[in-house]
């Protein structure tokens, strides 16, 4: 185990008993925390605006920039948690990859991973390679976020081994992920490689942003929805049991509580999150998570019951209901919220990101409605 620095967010008690960092370890709050996945730009003017001539993934690696996107919807909508501005292809640049976010399509790659070939040149550069100095924008633009926050818990963000590896094999987005499936059976040595390679990545970008004061970390496997349960738990768990384990070893301290004797342990709290996947919950939850992310395919009671009743959950509303009238989307907050009660706790988020159209002033209302519940 390793100890968090005691200027550490956590360590320094800022946001140890924050409503999300305690609902997150299970222990259910009489405010539900509420955030929302893509919260940091996408619908808002001001996102917008700072954008103006500035590429995406160029936007990522500028600190100053990072972190007041990051900041942008705390301040206007007052959730319970700032989400990291970045992508999950930014390791892969880091790491030398050729690889651009394209607008209106997404991250689209140079030169595709297709054969045992192509994984033996990408994974020639040593994960071990990506050390401090490489991360030093990612840390720089969380130190400069968590100053900000102040006691507001801010999670750290990568994409799971699989979704890299869907995008490296594919070149760019997929409907299916057939050639990254392909590989996946066709060579499995070659696909094991190319695993190992975007796990260690992928964490080590992870585990930089923990290291620099995020006091969460959500790993999101975007694709894995196309996975059948047998693959994802032959050929895509394992990675993603590797990937959590360079934050999983995260821990700090927290004074006893009145009448006990000892101080607590904790580990920095994990969430696993996935589009798609209700078949695969419990496997996502046993690859090292604390937190299941539940999409809106699957109501969240039935979400619990096939965790077992035992796993704090995250999520589900139906970003579609977003734009529906108000009465609508509170009617189905509700929802979400009763069947929510069926976890041990609960995290109020969408059930996948926030359109771009999205009417920021709805964002602000739904989540005053919760917090005054």
């Amino acid at each position: 185990m390793n100890t968090l620095d005691p200027t550490h967010p956590l360590a320094a008690g800022r946001t140890a008993s924050s409503r999300l960092v305690r609902a997150y370890q299970g222990e259910r709050q009489a405010v539900t925390p509420v955030w929302f996945m893509r919260q940091a730009g996408r619908s808002l003017p001001e996102y917008r605006e700072l954008r103006v001539g500035t590429r995406m993934l160029d936007a990522c690696l500028d600190p100053a920039l990072a972190s007041e996107i990051t900041l942008q919807p705390v301040r206007r909508h007052g959730v319970d948690a700032g989400i990291f501005f970045s992508d999950i292809v930014i390791p892969l640049r880091l790491a030398g990859v050729d690889v651009d976010i394209v607008p209106g399509k997404g991250p689209v790659l140079g030169s595709p991973v297709r054969t045992a070939e192509d994984v033996d040149r990408l994974t020639a550069v040593d994960p071990a390679s990506l050390d401090a100095e490489v991360f030093a924008p990612i840390a720089e633009a969380v130190r400069i976020t968590i100053a900000e926050l102040g006691d507001t818990p801010l999670i750290g963000f990568a994409g799971a081994p699989f979704t890299l590896a869907a995008y490296l094999v594919e070149g760019g987005p997929s409907k299916d992920h057939i050639r990254a499936r392909t590989l996946m059976h066709a060579d499995p040595a070659a696909w094991a490689k190319l695993m190992a390679w975007t796990a260690d990545i992928t964490g080590a970008f992870l585990r930089a942003q923990v290291l620099a004061g995020a006091s969460a970390a959500q790993l999101f496997d975007s694709w894995a929805g196309s996975l059948s349960l047998q693959d994802y738990t032959e050929h895509v768990a394992p990675a993603s049991t590797r990937a959590l384990s360079h934050v999983r070893d995260l821990t700090y301290d927290v004074p006893a509580a009145d009448g006990a004797e000892d101080a607590q342990t904790r580990n920095v709290p994990i969430v696993h999150f996935g589009v798609g996947t209700g078949e695969l919950l419990k496997a996502m939850h046993e690859v090292g998570a604390d937190v299941v992310g539940v999409d809106y395919r699957i109501p969240l009671d039935e979400a619990s019951r096939r965790l077992g009743h035992v796993v704090p959950i995250q999520g589900n509303i139906d970003p579609a209901v977003l734009d529906a009238p108000w009465e609508v989307l509170e009617a189905h907050v509700v929802d979400v919220l009763e069947r929510g009660v069926d976890a041990p706790s609960h995290v109020l988020n969408l059930g996948h990101g926030v359109p771009p159209e999205t009417d920021p002033a709805v964002l602000t209302r739904l989540v005053e409605f919760v917090h005054s519940r």
